[in-house]
C-alpha cells in the first residue's frame, strides 16, 4: 500500500518474481483498510506516508483486538531513525526502506 503509483508496480514485479501473490494495491489508508478486510491478506506491506490516514494508523486499525493476521511490515523512503519512537511502539513486524525491499527481507520480517 503506498501512494505511489511507480513504486507499487516495482515492488509487485519485485515481489511476484520471488514467488509472492499480490492479491491488491491501494493508494491511500482508507483504501488499504477496506482491501486488508475484504482480502485478509498475509501480510501487508504498508508506506507510512499516505495521503488520508498515515501508516502506522493503518497497522494499528489492522492489527487491533488482538489479531494475529495480516503481519504488517512498514517501509519509507526515508530512513527508519526518523520513525523509531513510532516503530517502537506500533504492532509492526518491522521496518524495511523502500530500496532495500526484497522477497527475503519481507519474510524475515514477516514470518
Amino acid at each position: 500500500m503506498d501512494d505511489h503509483a511507480g513504486f507499487r508496480a516495482f515492488a509487485r514485479a519485485l515481489l511476484e518474481a520471488e514467488g509472492f501473490d499480490v492479491v491488491a494495491e491501494a493508494a491511500d489508508g482508507t483504501s488499504a483498510l477496506y482491501a486488508a478486510e475484504r482480502l485478509d491478506p498475509q501480510i501487508v506491506l504498508l508506506d507510512i506516508v499516505l495521503p488520508d490516514l498515515d501508516g502506522f494508523e493503518v497497522c494499528a486499525r489492522l492489527t487491533g483486538g488482538g489479531r494475529q493476521r495480516p503481519a504488517v511490515v512498514l517501509t519509507s523512503s526515508r530512513d527508519a531513525t526518523a520513525y523509531r519512537d513510532r516503530l517502537n511502539r506500533s504492532a509492526a513486524r518491522g521496518f524495511i526502506p523502500k530500496d532495500r525491499l526484497s522477497g527475503t527481507a519481507l519474510l524475515a520480517l514477516a514470518g
